[in-house]
């Protein structure tokens, strides 16, 4: 019998861990709550207070198996779990300290919101979620906080709570204690105020005042969760898919958090961040003025006025899904590192100098000292060939940054062997050439701090050779041919996050580099780049090469040559090509003898992001390295000007979206990938251990 329990207890295990580690791989994100958060939960969900303020006799029990790396859910019980927020600290507020609730660590708000606040709910029940929440963990009156708006802080007393409104009824405490934000405001203000909103107050807009008893610490967590839900997860028109069957969390929350988390902890580069806010405001914006058209139209009316009214609708309607599809894009894990930035305007762009006005050209050498025997020969070998004419003259630096900074076009820069630890980016915007006067393990830039990119070009001919480069916190890659045209030769690219990254219209020639340890792509091609990779190692990476086939939203493939190179070892494909399944419709003619009603739900499930798109549409998965999307019959295409205008009024009559499928898309080996039209020449190269295949496609 106890043979049997051990055997039971240990499948437990390996089911646990493989679920663990399917997380993992999805969110490329570490996550482990640990066995014993699950026991924890199931043992006891009804009564979250008991849940999230843990007595210390449980704690010794379970602080072997926890291994959650949250703190907050560990702390003794003596005293309060919360920390005091001082207000006084400046010596100007007369108003009581309030909790420290702000600073609470991923996994904090990760099992708070999925374990006790919304649990497994579908998008029309949040709201009633968590009212019952809080109804378990938040003091129903008689306790004192903080009404905090943008204008005013003014102590109140909370005398009953109106959950279903998420709202709390209040009375001044007298005498009147207040901080006002660049106004002036009396008691008579504020009384008059109160009697205007009937003396309820938003909960989210209440700070609970400090005590050290400990008996307001659940109230003053719940208000912080219901604030930071509302401010950065929750949007108004997540209620507006009529495809209400899925798990509210699991698509939209944790997403949504791990972007916060990904943004607070400078993950992703400044220029997608900018993109992302301006995206979510014009969201707001847009849906605030369908919201407004909607309310003020009758559906039964066919006057002119309606009519247009329909029209101006339903171009609210399909800008915002746009909005909603790029958004969803960024908060996806994995589609935002399949996808990638293609770059923002205001991205910090440093202007070409051109040539000296003089005419003079500079051989720039770096290092920080060297010997008798080497100076001797880099004259020899470098220095006397290049000065011989009499416009060139030489200076002497010991930083690589202030070497490239004081470069104009047709300058060189020579690095001597030594490691060069620097805390900038590079950015090179003129042609000019890098090159280490030694091998490569002896010439060494590593970057310590963060920021967006390491190495940045944009001249028109830039040349780096025998350097080797380590990455720490690159956001946005080791190295960017952002724009003009990069020839590299033998170099080293130790990544520690992302890897080489091709824009748009450059064009990259890599020749005998050995590019390593990436966390995303070995080397990152986008749409109407030119990369010709030549005897090159790409090995231990998420994947090899990621090729960005927009070719539904741009003319121009990228142009690749691909010869002699070694790929292997890396997680995901050796080479994987990106495309929009929409793009594939257009490609290959529907196969009209599939029938939509047998396709199984892995084929739905395959069917991936292209279903966020406003028709249907079905994939059937081929043998070939293209899929072909049927649509539905939900649209005629032939069908006259009336039919055209009925369905779009059953369209804005439900103002809903159409049930679709939100979740990842997929990624599938190809092995006839080789054959595609965005390879000029791909011959002699070698794939090894590549963990899921050679060549694969990711349809999105």
């Amino acid at each position: 019998m106890e043979q049997e329990s051990r055997e039971v207890l240990s499948v437990t295990d390996e089911m646990s861990d493989v679920l663990v580690v399917d997380m993992e791989s999805f969110v490329n994100v570490e996550l482990d709550l640990g066995n014993s958060d699950v026991n924890e939960v199931s043992a006891d969900t009804s009564d979250p207070t008991q849940a999230l303020f843990q007595n210390e006799e449980n704690e010794e029990d379970e602080s072997d198996d926890d291994d959650s790396g949250t703190d907050h859910f560990n702390t003794e019980k003596s005293g309060t779990q919360l920390q005091r927020l001082e207000r006084n600290a400046g010596g100007n507020s007369c108003l009581p300290d309030t909790f420290q609730t702000s600073h609470l660590l991923f996994y904090e708000r990760f099992k708070a919101y999925q374990d006790y606040m919304l649990g497994d709910c579908k998008p029309s029940e949040v709201k009633a979620f968590t009212a019952d929440y809080l109804e378990k963990v938040v003091e129903p009156c008689d306790w004192l906080a903080l009404w905090s708006t943008v204008v005013f802080d003014v102590l109140v007393e909370v005398h009953d709570v109106d959950l279903k409104d998420l709202k709390a009824c209040v009375r001044l405490v007298l005498p009147l204690q207040h901080d006002t934000k660049g106004c002036e405001l009396t008691e008579e203000d504020i009384k008059s105020l109160l009697e205007a909103t009937q003396h309820k107050v938003p909960l989210q807009e209440l700070q609970v005042v400090y005590e050290e008893s400990g008996d307001f610490d659940q109230t003053a967590l719940a208000l912080e969760h219901l604030r930071f839900f509302y401010k950065h997860i929750w949007r108004q028109w997540d209620e507006e898919d009529e495809d209400d069957d899925f798990d509210y969390f699991v698509r939209y929350v944790e997403p949504r958090l791990r972007l916060y988390y990904d943004i607070l902890e400078d993950r992703v580069p400044a220029g997608l961040v900018a993109e992302y806010q301006s995206l979510l405001e014009n969201s707001s914006q847009c849906f605030q003025q369908f919201s407004m058209l909607r309310s003020v139209l009758s559906t039964d009316s066919d006057s002119e006025l309606d009519n247009v009214s329909m029209v101006e609708g339903l171009k609210l309607y399909d800008q915002l899904e746009i909005f909603k599809r790029k958004l969803h894009i960024i908060e996806n894990p994995l589609l935002r590192y399949v996808l990638g930035y293609k770059g923002n305007s205001t991205q910090q762009c440093v202007q070409s100098r051109g040539p000296r006005a003089t005419g003079v050209k500079v051989v720039h050498v770096v290092t920080a000292s060297c010997s008798t025997s080497q100076l001797q020969s880099l004259l020899n070998t470098r220095l006397l060939p290049l000065c011989s004419s009499g416009d060139t003259e030489i200076q002497f630096h010991s930083d690589p940054v202030l070497a490239v900074d004081s470069c104009y076009q047709g300058d060189v820069v020579i690095v001597l062997p030594g490691t060069y630890t620097v805390s900038s980016s590079i950015f090179i915007p003129d042609s000019i050439t890098i090159e280490g006067f030694g091998f490569p393990d002896d010439v060494v830039i590593e970057k310590k701090n963060k920021g967006d990119s390491f190495v940045e070009t944009t001249g028109a001919d830039v040349r780096l050779s025998n350097i080797k480069f380590i990455q720490h916190d690159a956001i946005e890659g080791i190295l960017c041919v952002r724009q003009g045209t990069l020839t590299m030769e033998n170099c080293v690219l130790q990544c520690e996050t992302t890897g080489v990254i091709v824009r748009s219209s450059a064009c990259l020639n890599m020749n005998m580099c050995d590019l390593y340890g990436s966390k995303g792509a070995g080397l990152e091609i986008y749409p109407g780049s030119v990369c010709s990779l030549v005897s090159n190692g790409i090995h231990h990476c998420k994947d090899g090469i990621l090729i960005k086939d927009f070719a539904d939203e741009l003319d121009v493939m990228p142009s690749i040559t691909m010869e002699n190179n070694v790929i292997h070892n890396n997680e995901g494909y050796g080479v994987i090509l990106v495309k929009s399944s929409t793009s594939e419709q257009h490609r290959v003619p529907p196969d009209t003898n599939e029938d939509p009603a047998r396709q199984t739900a892995e084929d739905q499930q395959q069917q991936g992001v292209s279903d966020l798109l406003s028709t249907p549409a079905t994939t059937t998965l081929t043998s070939s390295s293209s899929a072909a999307v049927q649509h539905g019959s939900t649209e005629n295409n032939n069908g006259t000007d009336g039919d055209v205008a009925s369905t779009s009024g059953k369209k804005w009559q439900f103002s809903r979206q159409l049930s679709r499928n939100k979740e990842t898309s997929c990624s599938r080996a190809v092995q006839d990938l080789m054959d595609h039209q965005i390879f000029v020449s791909i011959q002699g190269n070698q794939f090894r251990r590549n963990g899921m295949g050679d060549f694969g496609n990711f349809f999105y």
